[in-house]
């Protein structure tokens, strides 16, 4: 393992925050989890990161960072598919594209999401229509109190919208090491979310789209130049991502909002009764895109990130960039926005 103490945390955080903790430890497997769990001289609390792309630091860390660098992909034959078995610390779009380049379709649509694959299992990452949710089999932890291995169903995972039980019950205690996959290998795109389809035509003709010859490599490489034109690469422009979750809200606040004159809203009906409205227009018709205060600003192609925009920003730069969006949407349209990007 490395331990390093007063560590530098601006390159193990997307949003570039010049931070630092009282001690960064990278372990290389279950037995260096278990030592470390044990070792009564580390600074306390412990906060495991996957990569930090869903993250806002506020502050320096006073206790220690955990990082993982278990590294492996393992797949074997199932009744369901092909099973694929992850080491948490496994970059995952390196994930995405070693799929893609075996024709096993899952993860195509999450390509390009920053962080790592324990993370993504935890954070319960989705874009264009999937989730990790909808392919994990099963969840491999180490339990700090215990200090055992467990492993959770994809049941026990408690997969919602950016929500698990690791993000919630288990928060601190289960440290993923491992994710089990369930890939195909039949067709099975989904790709009428957004524009999608609109691009994977433009790009490969209707032909393809109608006649069900897209590959996974030929949907991943339209998630990533659709991502690419809306997003900010992590390593030029910092930043966590969408900042905020799109709210789910009753019926009778769409058709208020409808009836404010907003006769083309963005929206999606969930299976519940309420309507997902698109977080990203409600900040937009709120003036936000493109907008900069100091070091901190809004995304000018995507108003759902913030940024640190000259890469010098504070944590509590964004932060108050954050609280003042909350609060124009609030006022504006009575809808409360919730930060998807954890602050630590």
């Amino acid at each position: 393992m490395d331990i390093i103490y007063n560590a530098d945390l601006s390159t193990m955080n997307t949003f570039r925050m010049k931070v630092k903790a009282a001690c960064l430890v990278h372990y290389y497997s279950i037995e260096e989890l278990e030592e470390i769990s044990r070792m009564e001289d580390l600074p306390r609390p412990f906060f495991h990161i996957g990569g930090g792309s869903n993250l806002l630091f506020t502050g320096d860390f006073k206790g220690t960072v955990l990082h993982s660098r278990i590294r492996f992909i393992q797949q074997f034959p199932s009744m369901d598919g092909m099973e694929v078995r992850v080491g948490a610390g496994v970059p995952w779009d390196e994930f995405c594209d070693w799929c893609a380049k075996r024709d096993l379709w899952g993860p195509e649509n999450l390509s390009l999401i920053p962080g790592e694959t324990g993370a993504a299992a935890v954070q319960n990452i989705g874009a264009y229509g999937r989730e990790i949710g909808d392919i994990v089999s099963n969840v491999e932890c180490y339990d700090m109190v215990g200090h055992r291995k467990v492993a959770f169903t994809h049941d026990e995972c408690a997969y919602a919208y950016r929500e698990s039980f690791f993000k919630n019950e288990g928060k601190g205690r289960y440290v993923v090491t491992a994710v089990t996959m369930i890939l195909r290998s039949e067709y099975s795109p989904v790709i009428d979310y957004g524009n999608l389809k609109d691009r994977l035509v433009a790009k490969y003709g209707q032909f393809v789209v109608n006649e069900n010859a897209l590959t996974p490599e030929k949907v991943r490489r339209g998630i990533i130049e659709t991502r690419n034109d809306k997003l900010p690469a992590v390593e030029q422009t910092g930043s966590a991502g969408s900042f905020f979750r799109n709210p789910y809200v009753p019926v009778e606040k769409y058709e208020e909002i409808v009836a404010m004159g907003y006769e083309k809203v963005p929206h999606f009906d969930n299976p519940d009764g309420s309507i997902k409205i698109p977080a990203a227009w409600l900040i937009d018709q709120c003036g936000w895109k493109g907008h900069v205060e100091g070091n901190a600003g809004v995304w000018g192609k995507q108003p759902l990130v913030l940024v640190n925009a000259t890469g010098n920003a504070e944590p509590q730069e964004i932060k108050e960039l954050e609280d003042r969006i909350v609060a124009s949407v609030q006022e504006k349209f009575g809808i409360t926005l919730v930060p998807e990007v954890e602050h630590v």
